[in-house]
């Protein structure tokens, strides 16, 4: 029951958020898609995954609730809520690498491996986005070693 009820509401703010993304425009064409497109794809996932939830057959079983599982979903949104708030201060780079290596002990992973991905993960994606595809991303504190 409260599946659906969230599923419900759910799809409702995907139709709302929608509507304001489809307004979404650049001042200057920098991209042929433009600005909305990604929000767009985004709320439409979701969207299909709400009505999935609102629309499943009743027979089929919906897991109990799991603590353990509820406590690992708000840690993983802390992190990512850290990940916003500093994305600018500490750089694209450090950011990434921190939540990564976060996000992995989070999901079990093994200590080394977990930090080496994760700055293996700033550093490439870093590389991916800003120097092969001119995307500027922030330097953050790695702008002092710049120069």
């Amino acid at each position: 029951m409260y599946v659906r009820v969230f599923a419900a509401a759910w799809l409702l703010a995907c139709a709302g958020l929608a509507l304001l993304a489809w307004g979404f425009e650049a001042p200057f064409a920098y991209d042929p898609v433009g600005p909305r497109a990604y929000p767009l794809l985004l709320l439409l996932l979701m969207g299909c995954g709400s009505l999935w939830l609102l629309c499943k057959p009743h027979g089929e079983p919906t897991p109990p609730f799991n603590w353990a599982m509820a406590r690992r979903a708000a840690l993983c949104v802390l992190v990512l809520l850290a990940y916003a708030l500093l994305f600018e201060k500490l750089g694209f780079v450090i950011t990434t690498a921190l939540a990564t290596f976060a996000l992995g002990l989070l999901f079990n992973g093994r200590l080394w491996p977990c930090l080496i991905s994760g700055v293996l993960m700033g550093v490439l994606l870093y590389g991916l986005f800003d120097l092969s595809l001119d995307v500027p991303l922030p330097l953050g504190v790695l702008r002092l070693l710049e120069s």
